[in-house]
């Protein structure tokens, strides 16, 4: 007994005598704290107060935090503090190469873009870097990749402004198999493109999408579409669709998605959404019946807007697609030749179903306006209406657009041929997220020479100054919702869109009463204003009103991403 009492106090002895860890200490101090904000959480929910600590890049707590130590502390002083806006459809894949700070975006509160309209970045091959070379050199890019791996890489490497996902676009992998042409792929070509969409998938892109009034794109047949789309599915992809028609067969056109989405196993997403065309004014109750209805029925189908009149596209869009087979050059040559000129106009003066024919849908040539030129020796011309333009030639003005499109391909017009009524019955759906559908840009350099669509600057404030506050159409919270919670479930970013803890700190503050944009269609490279701060995980790039410079964005990759 005396025994085991002495080895019992030895072993006590040598457990207090021997250096034990201590218990890791969570850390405590904030990154940065929020105070005296409204909260509007993104998810529709009243605003609420509380404040935001952010610790690494994320919320790490919501709540009373005033005695917790921070390095720094942001006062609200009563103003919204929100989720940062997604962006749903952006094209800023090449001009974030060109101002990686993308002005244009984060004044408006944007920290993500989902990018890749059909026509993505990747995958390149040669034949389309020369073809499509004078957009390069535009911007003085050197295009040095040829996956989505390499891209993204290229990115992170570089830094950006904002958050940046892509869809691989249907257009981009028939154009790497079958060119421009006006052809069908045999089977082993559409394998070649299946493997396309496997790679980039596996690369990190979120989905395949379609952008079906641009050639080569009206060649595909939905049975090529539903194929494609598929594979991505396989990977956690969903499809999204700039539709083949928007004006006069918009309804089977959504018909069109919807099988694509039912048969592929795959979301739906409708890119801005809109009835195009003066004979299709008041439609919109059509539109939203049907994509109700075919919700009803169990059909994963939503869809986004910019929510402005005018769209804007490819001039040469109001050209037929058989003028666009085999590229922009063939189609110049066409454009040049007298007979073949001939049938193109008569196309264009003759209603049809069976492709999207602008020139039918558009009040007259005042409802056209220049925006974007590459050739220097148009660019005087940007902000000019095609009547203006046919006026200072003494020509007819579909003369004036051939002539226009024989000097610049690539060029790129707003067309007023919306109704009021009808934008704001589509961006009232709760099923309807917001897109900008424009590249980021700035009033500086290179990219403050072009003439964009004002919803480049504007697209985020305008709905906050013009629908919540002065229309009253959306209420403040359902507009925040469409920015950030329906567009993060949308592509499946369950980190994003919600201010709750853990999730990134993708975060802007703003006076709901005074934000606005300020660009117009004849004044475009105008910055918005109102948004006081911007953080991109957890780092602010707007501060006080002005642009940090700071690049903490990151390349948002798909489920099916493999490193």
């Amino acid at each position: 007994m005396k025994y085991h009492k002495l080895n019992l106090l030895f072993s006590v002895a040598l457990f207090f005598a021997v250096p034990r860890p201590l218990p890791a200490q969570s850390p405590t101090a904030f990154d940065l704290v929020i105070i005296n904000g409204h909260i509007i959480d993104g998810t529709g929910s009243p605003w609420y107060s509380g404040d935001v600590g952010i610790r690494d890049g994320r919320v790490a707590a919501i709540g009373n935090l005033t005695a917790a130590p921070r390095k720094r502390t942001i006062d609200a002083d009563g103003k919204v503090v929100a989720p940062g806006f997604i962006d749903m459809l952006g094209q800023s894949e090449l001009s974030i190469l060109v101002e990686p700070r993308l002005p244009s975006k984060i004044y408006q509160g944007i920290t993500t873009e989902i990018t890749g309209e059909g026509g993505s970045i990747a995958p390149l091959n040669d034949t389309i870097i020369q073809i499509d070379r004078p957009g390069y050199e535009h911007y003085k890019i050197t295009p040095d990749w040829r996956t989505f791996r390499q891209y993204f890489a290229r990115l992170e490497k570089q830094g950006m402004g904002i958050n940046l996902a892509s869809y691989v676009g249907a257009t981009q992998v028939r154009r790497m198999v079958l060119g421009d042409d006006d052809k069908q792929p045999t089977p082993e070509q559409l394998e070649q493109m299946k493997m396309l969409v496997r790679e980039a998938m596996k690369d990190g892109t979120i989905g395949v999408s379609t952008a079906l009034e641009y050639a080569p794109a009206p060649y595909a047949k939905t049975e090529e579409l539903i194929a494609l789309a598929a594979e991505g599915g396989t990977f956690g992809g969903i499809y999204s669709t700039h539709m083949r028609d928007e004006s006069n067969s918009v309804l089977e056109a959504i018909d069109e998605a919807l099988r694509i989405g039912r048969e592929a196993h795959v979301p739906v997403e409708i890119w801005h959404i809109k009835v195009a065309g003066k004979s299709n004014w008041g439609r919109m109750p059509e539109v939203v019946a049907k994509i109700n209805a075919a919700r009803a029925n169990g059909a994963d189908v939503t869809a986004d807007t910019y929510a402005y009149t005018a769209w804007f596209n490819s001039f040469s869009a109001f050209v037929p697609p058989w003028a666009h087979d085999g590229g922009d050059a063939k189609m110049v040559e066409r454009l040049k030749d007298p007979a073949t000129r001939e049938r193109i106009r008569k196309d264009m003066l003759t209603p049809s179903r069976d492709w999207d024919n602008e020139w039918q849908e558009i009040p007259g040539p005042e409802a056209v306006m220049i925006g974007v030129t590459q050739n220097p020796k148009l660019l005087s011309l940007q902000g000019n209406r095609l009547s203006d333009i046919a006026k200072l030639w003494n020509k007819d003005p579909m003369d004036a657009l051939f002539e226009f499109l024989i000097e610049d391909p690539d060029s790129e017009v707003a067309v007023f041929g919306m109704s009021q009524p009808d934008v704001t019955l589509a961006l009232q759906q709760p099923w309807v997220a917001i897109d900008n559908d424009s590249s980021g840009t700035s009033p500086e350099g290179i990219l403050g020479q072009e003439h964009p669509h004002p919803r480049a600057y504007g697209t985020f404030p305008r709905i906050l100054r013009k629908y919540v506050r002065e229309d009253k159409a959306l209420t403040l919270e359902d507009a925040i919702r469409k920015m950030s919670a329906l567009p993060a479930q949308r592509v499946r970013l369950t980190d994003r869109g919600v201010l709750k803890a853990n999730m990134w700190a993708d975060v802007v503050i703003f006076d709901p009463a005074t934000v606005r944009d300020l660009a117009t269609f004849d004044n475009p490279n105008q910055l918005s204003q109102g948004m006081d701060y911007v953080l991109v995980n957890g780092v602010p790039v707007i501060d006080q009103g002005k642009m940090t410079g700071a690049l903490p964005g990151k390349v948002l990759r798909g489920a099916g991403y493999v490193p």
